[in-house]
C-alpha cells in the first residue's frame, strides 16, 4: 500500500509539471536545424549594409533586427498561438524598453552622421526600418521561422535586462537561416508533382482481378520516378 501511495504522488506530481508546461508546436516529426554560430555584426547576410559603422552601432542594428523579427512574428504567425508569439513580443519590448530604445537611439545618430542633413538622415533611418521588417516576411518558410521567432522570443524574457544585444549576436544568424523553406527531416517525401504523368486506366491493361497485364501494356507507367507507395 505504501508503495502504491510513493507512486500515485509521483504520478500526479508529472502530471502536474507536464499541466504547467506551456505546449510548443510541432509542424514537423522532425524540424530542420536553423543553429549557428554567433556573430559580431560585421557579417554578411545579417541584414542591411551600414558602410563606416562602429562596434556599437553595429550591435544597434543587429538589437533592431531582432526586434523588427519577434514583431513581425507576432504578426504573421497567430495561427498557431501555442507558439506565443504576441506574448512573447509584448513582454520582450517591455522587459527590454531601455535597451532598445538605446539601439534606435544609436542608429539615428549613425543616419545622421553619415548623411548631410538632418532630414537625409531621417529618411535614411525610416528606410532602414522598413526594409528591415519586410526582410523578415516569409511564406514558404513560415513554419521554420515561427518556430525559431518563437524560441529567441521565449528566450528574451529569461535574458537579463541589458543583454537583449547578447542574445541578437547570438542567434540572428539562426534567424536568418530560417527564412530559407526547408520541410519534414525525420521522414523525407516526394513533394513534387509531375502533371505529366499519369496511369493507364485503359480496360485492356487490366485483368479481371485488377492487375496489370505486362504482356500487353508494356511496363506499368506508375508511380512515378521517386514517389513510393506504402507497403501493406
Amino acid at each position: 500500500m505504501k508503495v502504491l501511495r510513493i507512486a500515485l504522488a509521483v504520478c500526479a506530481g508529472s502530471g502536474a509539471l507536464a499541466l504547467g508546461t506551456p505546449a510548443s508546436a510541432q509542424f514537423f516529426m522532425q524540424s530542420h536545424d536553423f543553429s549557428a554560430a554567433a556573430v559580431n555584426g560585421t557579417e554578411e547576410g545579417l541584414g542591411q549594409a551600414m558602410p563606416g559603422a562602429t562596434a556599437a552601432e553595429q550591435r544597434a542594428a543587429l538589437v533592431w533586427h531582432m526586434r523588427a523579427a519577434l514583431n513581425v512574428a507576432a504578426l504573421q504567425c497567430q495561427f498557431e498561438p501555442t507558439l506565443l508569439t504576441v506574448d512573447n513580443y509584448n513582454g520582450t519590448i517591455a522587459d527590454h524598453a531601455v535597451e532598445l530604445k538605446g539601439a534606435f537611439d544609436t542608429l539615428g545618430k549613425y543616419f545622421t552622421r553619415i548623411n548631410k542633413t538632418p532630414k537625409a538622415g531621417q529618411t535614411a533611418l525610416d528606410q532602414f526600418g522598413t526594409r528591415t521588417y519586410s526582410s523578415f516576411a516569409t511564406v514558404a518558410a513560415q513554419f521554420g521561422f515561427c518556430q525559431t521567432a518563437a524560441s529567441i522570443g521565449r528566450d528574451a524574457l529569461f535574458t537579463p535586462r541589458g543583454s537583449f544585444g547578447d542574445l541578437a549576436l547570438a542567434r540572428s544568424r539562426e534567424l536568418r537561416n530560417s527564412l530559407v523553406p526547408w520541410g519534414e527531416q525525420r521522414f523525407p517525401r516526394y513533394i513534387g508533382r509531375d502533371t505529366t504523368a499519369k496511369p493507364r486506366l485503359d480496360p485492356i491493361c487490366w485483368n479481371k482481378k485488377g492487375e496489370w497485364v505486362e504482356k500487353k501494356c508494356g511496363a506499368q507507367n506508375w508511380p512515378p520516378a521517386g514517389v513510393g507507395i506504402a507497403q501493406r
